[in-house]
């Protein structure tokens, strides 16, 4: 049987962007090339395979002809050209160039001809005007240049430079052959100008101008004509621009003596891109940052346009217009930004609002939403002050109680007519005042016993199935007073009527006031609330702590002290009786100090889950079973940012699909969908003295204010009315309060930003991907398909994906970062499908234990419910962190640890692999850095990750390590581990005894394995083992083991377990063969997966993946090899197509990811030759080996 293949999914690099006017956009991904429509919603409007197995690095449409007027600021790069309205382009990469036609009209691509391949790299190609037929300038790799036919392919002249040294960045400039000039960047850290007219009757030109400073290599250039300058982008992280004149004609090379104009440092990595405007430099590179240099001045960054994951950005492009820039990622994302072409600031200047009442602002607060949001300050004066048209009014002044101290909330009510902002301002004598903001004389004075008011809060609660307000105030010892509060509506004017609620008791502790609290909408009577120790407390209005009531009446002298505080308490307006005080709320369920010893900052509630955050730099996802609060998922945000104050949701970035969520929402038959997706948000918080908004998805800061750190009162506006959403956060305004003057961080009244990155491609990891599994494919009713998957990678993230292969469409569900470095191996177990709550019977789902293990010696466990929305059209995800552990952890809690020797610091789990699936407990082996084979057990019950069980006996880096469970003829399991390390041998442990081990915290496995073998002259990468069945045996003791190592060797070997016990008890094998092949891939296989027992592939950074065929004869020759666009592959996961065409899946990850489709079918010579032909048309190599001098 004959296998074909071909790619069905990519997700790499992109290497190539260009701008067709301000309405398209080009990119290249891999041998891809796409068109993106900008026009209204940004979206893909075509997409074709042009350089089969070269990737894209450049997009050139056709220039203008000679006879039409060129614009005076003509830009021409060595990744962008000037375009007309021809629907003609050339793409090149690597050693292949062609022409590819894109109608506008029908946005569609097609080739124009076939694929040249050429004998040397293409660096760039320029569009020459005024020849009778398409002719093509190609710079090549080796400081050479030729003159082609673009229809045919011929080379009509070919020349090169003296210096025929390496190049890592050329630039063509001028419109014919005899007048253009060559800018190329050299090895050796220069740039030299030559032109091929000069050249001497060998074919050779000498170099005419050479530019010297830069420390490192040049990876791009760019020049602009009408000035004469020419930027350079280097890995010694600097731009420069350099004045070299008019170039190309009669002018040559420019200037006798070019001078450089400027020198740009301003990016922290490598700079690949640079791009020339008439009055900016934009450039980017490895640090993911695309800067905005203002020309004016000393060249300083005018903006700085960071969306980009960690990897870089290595695509730039800026339209002719400058209306637009875009940017690509290493990740594979793809943005677009509208940048204004006037230069402005405002975004970037902190402006003082001007306070000018009496004493010192201490607390500030937002009045309204939007652009039409107010300050709200209360001062050290016991003074209420609003911003009107840039004045303060003082709209409540308080008396002698309400100096030196206070603590102040808002919050809104809708009223028929309008909406009604009521104010809460709190002193240090229990007095807490309420008045609305529009009628201060008509407040009322409530009283929360007779100390402190630590903090008061505004909830909305729900008080006989209709909505109102509660006011809690943390007053001394423990106690949050509460009130109902009603505002009515009068001839008069507003009048404010307040109802006693029994108070909530806070659990005894140091800091004993309330911090946080929310009343939950889908359960009545339900209060969350957090405290200062940061401790979680459910308190529900239905139930008295009994308990507190008995031990009152117990104690004589905390009866006295009761009644002696009734007395005095009865001589106030608003008195709160004996029998209220004494019957106050505990709560039902209590989560002590699970935000660290400095406090919860906000508790919230959004689609049935509940969100918290704390100062230890954490966001906890829990829910509410049966009254008892329980943490589904903990999210961590950006290293060095422990300081959260709250989450912001945002709504989706597709205003028809946030209509549909809507309109799901309200649907009370889908209550269950709200609990299976997590909502979408970013991180608001400090990091060191800068106000942060941090995306965890994306892994990014979307906003980054100076104020001078935390402790201080602050709000931020958002720019519009609606729901936040991500392209619109940057835009928002901090306001807060620094050295007793009131801040904000732009402009009250400025428009919006000059930047807004619109994403039309998502990414994702931003290094590369180290592992993936797959959990399994969800349908729907119309048959569409969508596969899932974990990956891990080298960003520390493990990310959970949806892969629809009809279209291409690549969706991340879910992003987990609780690791602190990579990571390195994953596994999964199923958990069964469609039995879990909130699944429904006719909606297909997965549910899987997720295992990640990497750097650090860390390994963190995850229950993942994946469900295929029919409303939505796709995928959601939900997860529940299980446990975590690290060795270094576990090392601080040991007993006597100053008399053992501590773990290395920088153990990595480099394999692992699922021992046992029990119902209590799963086991699971893990091969490390450090040389040790370790058995960890997971109990999903109680959360927990022991490790049971470590043998040191290999004493090198276990690499690689895979179980295999058999049945002996009685039915006993045997349980065998083996094991792969750098030196070559593969190792093989009994671990039967493990299956009936009742141990909880340890475990005596054996000391060392039982039998080993030295199969590969280096590291052994990868392990796939399967049963071996042989053609007249029913024994099924027969095992196929294949493996993969660093010399690139790929072996098969046929073992038989011999279970007859020898003396010493144990088991004894028998290598019945034993196959190799020695150079499978010219480099180290570092991925291998048995698609069926006769079927295995393979690949490795060669970028080949192949098929092999098994058979009792060994290892036959490769059944398909096709080519990945994966660079560093680094691991591989296929399984059988189910469907009726059937064939087989294969995806392969390293730097990015692709997916590929193998089918299997008889095919006949006839056909095979008609593909032979295609191929050949499509494909055309140029010669001009007797031109070329190598170096």
């Amino acid at each position: 049987m004959a296998f074909s293949g071909e790619s069905a999914v990519l997700v790499a690099p992109v290497t190539a962007l260009e701008f067709l006017d301000d309405d398209f956009l080009l990119t290249g991904e891999g041998p891809i090339l796409s068109v993106y429509s900008l026009k209204t919603l940004p979206t893909k409007c075509a997409s074709l395979n042009v350089l089969h197995n070269f990737r894209i690095h450049g997009i050139r449409p056709r220039k203008k002809p000679q006879s039409e007027e060129r614009q005076p600021n003509t830009i021409i790069s060595s990744e962008g050209s000037v375009w007309n309205e021809e629907e003609r382009l050339v793409v090149f990469g690597g050693k292949g160039v062609r022409l590819i036609t894109f109608s506008f009209q029908g946005q569609c691509l097609k080739p124009s001809g076939p694929l040249f391949e050429l004998q040397d790299w293409v660096l760039d190609i320029h569009w020459l005007e005024g020849e009778p037929h398409t002719r093509l300038a190609v710079s090549l790799a080796h400081n050479a240049m030729l003159l082609l036919e673009a229809e045919s392919g011929n080379v009509l002249s070919f020349c090169s430079c003296v210096e025929t040294c390496l190049l890592y960045s050329a630039l063509i400039i001028g419109s014919n052959w005899d007048s253009l000039v060559l800018v190329g960047g050299t090895v050796f850290n220069q740039l030299v100008l030559w032109r091929p007219r000069v050249s001497k009757p060998d074919g050779q030109s000498q170099v005419e101008r050479r530019l010297q400073g830069h420390s490192g290599v040049i990876f791009n250039l760019c020049y602009l004509q009408k000035p004469g300058w020419l930027a350079s982008a280097s890995d010694d992280r600097s731009v420069r621009v350099w004045n070299l004149g008019s170039l190309s004609g009669d002018a040559g090379c420019g200037e006798e003596s070019p001078t450089c104009l400027r020198v740009l440092y301003g990016h922290q990595a490598r700079v690949f891109c640079v791009r020339l405007t008439p009055t900016r430099v934009f450039s980017a590179g490895e640090d993911g940052a695309c800067l905005l240099w203002e020309w004016g001045g000393e060249g300083k960054v005018g903006r700085t346009l960071r969306r980009h994951k960690s990897g870089g950005v290595r695509s730039l492009a800026v339209s002719c217009g400058g209306g637009w820039v875009a940017t690509g990622g290493a990740d594979g994302e793809i943005r677009v930004w509208r940048v204004a072409q006037e230069n402005k600031k405002d975004e970037e200047v902190q402006v003082d609002l001007g306070f000018t009442a009496q004493g010192c602002p201490k607390v500030i607060r937002l009045v309204g939403e939007g652009e039409d949001a107010k300050i709200l300050v209360c001062t050290d004066q016991g003074e209420v002050c609003l911003n009107r048209s840039q004045n303060w009014d003082v709209i409540w002044q308080g008396g002698a109680d309400f100096q030196s101290y206070c603590v102040m909330e808002v919050t809104s009510i809708q009223k028929s007519s309008s909406v009604v902002l009521i104010c809460a301002v709190g002193n240090l004598n229990g007095g807490v005042q309420l008045f609305p903001v529009g009628q201060p004389d008509v407040g009322v004075l409530l009283k929360a016993g007779h100390g402190k008011v630590h903090s008061v809060l505004w909830v909305k609660s729900v008080f006989d199935r209709c909505e109102g307000l509660c006011l809690l105030a943390s007053g001394s010892e423990g106690l949050v007073y509460r009130w109902k509060i009603t505002v009515l509506e009068s001839e008069t004017g507003l009048q404010i009527e307040k109802k006693i609620l029994p108070p909530f008791l806070l659990p005894p502790c140091a800091k004993r006031w309330l911090t946080a609290a929310v009343a939950l909408s889908h359960k009545e009577g339900l209060y969350l609330c957090g405290d200062r120790r940061g401790s979680l407390l459910l308190y529900t209005e239905t139930e008295r702590n009994d308990q507190r009531i008995k031990d009152l009446k117990d104690t004589e002298a905390e009866k006295s002290q009761q009644r002696a505080e009734q007395e005095e308490l009865n001589k106030t307006e608003n008195i709160i009786s004996l029998k209220e005080n004494i019957d106050s709320l505990s709560p039902i369920s209590t989560l002590f100090g699970v935000h660290g010893k400095q406090g919860v900052t906000s508790v919230c509630e959004h689609q049935g889950l509940c969100y918290t955050t704390g100062r230890d730099g954490c966001v906890r996802i829990l829910t509410i079973e049966e009254k008892v609060l329980t943490v589904r998922r903990i999210q961590r945000a950006c290293r060095g940012m422990d300081w959260l104050e709250k989450v912001l949701f945002l709504n989706s970035h597709r205003p028809e699909l946030a209509e549909m969520i809507e309109r799901v929402e309200e649907r009370e038959e889908v209550r269950n969908t709200e609990s299976i997706a997590e909502a979408r948000f970013v991180m608001v918080g400090f990091h060191s003295i800068n106000f942060v908004i941090w995306d965890p998805h994306r892994q990014e800061k979307l906003l980054s204010v100076s104020c001078g750190g935390g402790h201080r009162s602050w709000v931020y506006r958002l720019p519009t009315h609606t729901h936040p959403q991500l392209h619109t956060l940057a835009q928002g305004t901090l306001v807060f309060i620094k050295q007793g003057a009131v801040i904000a961080s732009r402009s009250l009244a400025s428009a919006k930003a000059d930047g807004n990155g619109h994403t039309l491609k998502e990414g994702l990891h931003g290094r590369g991907i180290g592992c993936v599994h797959r959990l399994g494919c969800l349908t729907n009713a119309s048959s569409e398909l969508w596969e899932v998957f974990v990956t891990g990678g080298e960003d520390t993230t493990v990310s959970v994906l949806a892969i629809k292969p009809q279209s291409g469409t690549v969706k991340v569900l879910a992003v987990l970062t609780d690791h602190i470095s990579n990571v390195r191996t994953l596994a999964t177990i199923n958990r069964g499908e469609g039995n879990e709550s909130g699944m429904n019977d006719n909606t297909s789902a997965l549910s899987f234990m997720v295992f990640s293990a990497g750097g650090r010696a860390q390994l963190q466990c995850y229950r993942i419910l994946i469900r295929l929305d029919d409303l939505l059209g796709q995928p959601v995800c939900q997860v529940t962190q299980i446990a975590g552990h690290r060795l270094d952890e576990q090392w601080e809690r040991k007993r006597n640890r100053h008399k053992t020797v501590k773990m290395d610091p920088e153990t990595r789990y480099m394999s692992m692999a699922v021992v046992h699936d029990g119902k209590e407990r799963v086991l699971l082996v893990l091969g490390c850095s450090d040389g040790a084979v370790r058995l960890f057990g997971v109990t999903e019950s109680n959360r927990r990750i022991e490790m049971l069980w470590e043998c040191f006996y290999h004493q090198r880096c276990v690499l690689s390590v895979a179980t295999h469970m058999l049945k002996d003829s009685q039915g006993k399991e045997l349980l065998l581990l083996f094991s792969g390390t750098t030196d070559g041998c593969i190792s093989v442990w009994d671990l039967t005894a493990v299956l009936n081990s009742k141990a909880s915290v340890s475990w005596q496995g054996p000391p060392a394995p039982f039998f080993s073998i030295p199969v590969h002259q280096s590291g052994v990468n990868t392990l796939a083992l399967s049963q071996w069945t042989v053609p007249g045996q029913t024994e099924e003791n027969l095992i196929s083991l294949a493996s993969g190592g660093d010399d690139g060797q790929l072996s098969l070997l046929h073992i038989m377990v011999d279970k007859e016990q020898r003396e010493n008890g144990g088991l004894s094998l028998q290598l019945r063969s034993h196959w190799s092949v020695p150079l499978a891939h010219s480099s180290p296989v570092t991925g291998l997966c048995l698609i069926s027992p006769t079927l295995l592939v393979s690949t490795s950074p060669d970028q080949r993946m192949c098929l092999w065929s098994l058979s009792r004869d060994g290892l036959m020759n490769p059944q398909k090899v096709l080519f990945s666009h994966t660079a560093d592959a680094a691991g591989l996961w296929a399984w059988l197509d189910p469907g009726p065409v059937g064939g087989a899946w294969v995806v392969v990850c390293g730097q990015g990811l692709q997916m590929f489709k193998l089918t299997q079918g008889e095919m006949d010579k006839q056909n095979k030759n008609v593909e032979m032909r295609q191929r050949g048309d499509e494909r055309r190599k140029v010669m001009f080996s007797h031109r070329f001098l190598k170096t």
